[in-house]
């Protein structure tokens, strides 16, 4: 997870267990706008073999449908479905097993599947360093449904809502620039996957291309600082969001809240 940085330094800041595992967040992001609902990713889903999921160690995990029921909505409520990418803990909670227990079907049947065409490209002929994250039953369902729309570049898909596409985790990532009540919100997905990501040295062994990645996490660190943005980490076990801050070091995390709280939500609404 933290690539060519020494365990000495990492585990300081992301402690790890005796067998040299640390403990991560899968979080999704709903978007209610009025009219439309938008979910951000959907996590591993439940169809994959006890086999293959042993090497991920779940503990504490809510599948998306009742991730959804716990926040009020149901899968049809779904309008909108972006997935950051298609590795298989960002994408494989979007279908599902067939009820009558014949193939597969989409778990949000009234929305669309947005994806940037340069990953789905890459998916669907993938290289020998990520072809076991692109599972044939996650993605090949999107497209016999008719429900994938396919974006080529970086676009809003709602009025403050942006899709920017990055390329040094994986080909094509989409990162959403979320606008609310004068703020911005960034999705930071596998581009920043905690705080301890934000160093710049801090990349992934996952990543394809980590000099891009150095690269991209220069000019978004330096533009959500200028523009103070807050950043919501779906990796994150210990802290949900953050704001920048400029140190002697460079750029760091400063303030960490919650998601409820950087957006004014109490229990009882906004």
């Amino acid at each position: 997870m933290f690539g060519v940085v020494p365990k000495v330094l990492w585990q300081k800041r992301y402690p790890a267990d005796e067998n040299n595992l640390c403990n991560w967040a899968l979080r999704s992001l709903i978007v209610d706008t009025g009219e439309r609902v938008i979910l951000v990713d959907n996590g591993f889903g439940n169809k994959q073999s006890e086999k293959f999921m042993g090497h991920f160690h779940l503990n504490d995990y809510k599948g998306i449908e009742e991730g959804l029921a716990e926040c009020g909505y149901k899968p049809e409520d779904i309008t909108d479905m972006v997935i950051t990418h298609l590795h298989t803990d960002h994408c494989g909670g979007g279908v599902k097993k067939a009820l009558n227990g014949d193939g597969y079907e989409m778990t949000f049947p009234n929305a669309r599947y947005i994806v940037s065409k340069d990953q789905w490209e890459w998916a669907v002929n993938p290289n020998n360093r990520e072809k076991d994250t692109y599972l044939p039953e996650n993605l090949h369902p999107m497209k016999e449904s008719g429900q994938l729309q396919l974006i080529e570049g970086d676009t809003e898909i709602y009025p403050g809502f942006s899709l920017r596409l990055f390329n040094g985790h994986t080909r094509g990532q989409i990162i959403p620039f979320i606008g609310y009540k004068g703020k911005t919100l960034v999705f930071a997905a596998d581009l920043f996957p905690s705080t301890v990501h934000i160093p710049l040295p801090y990349i992934m062994s996952y990543d394809v291309m980590p000099l891009e990645t150095l690269k991209e996490k220069e000019e978004v660190l330096k533009e959500a600082l200028d523009n103070d943005y807050a950043l919501f980490f779906q990796h994150d076990y210990y802290n949900e969001c953050c704001k920048l801050q400029d140190t002697p070091k460079g750029i760091r995390a400063g303030e960490t809240f919650t998601l409820k709280e950087w957006a004014g939500i109490t229990e009882s609404g906004f």
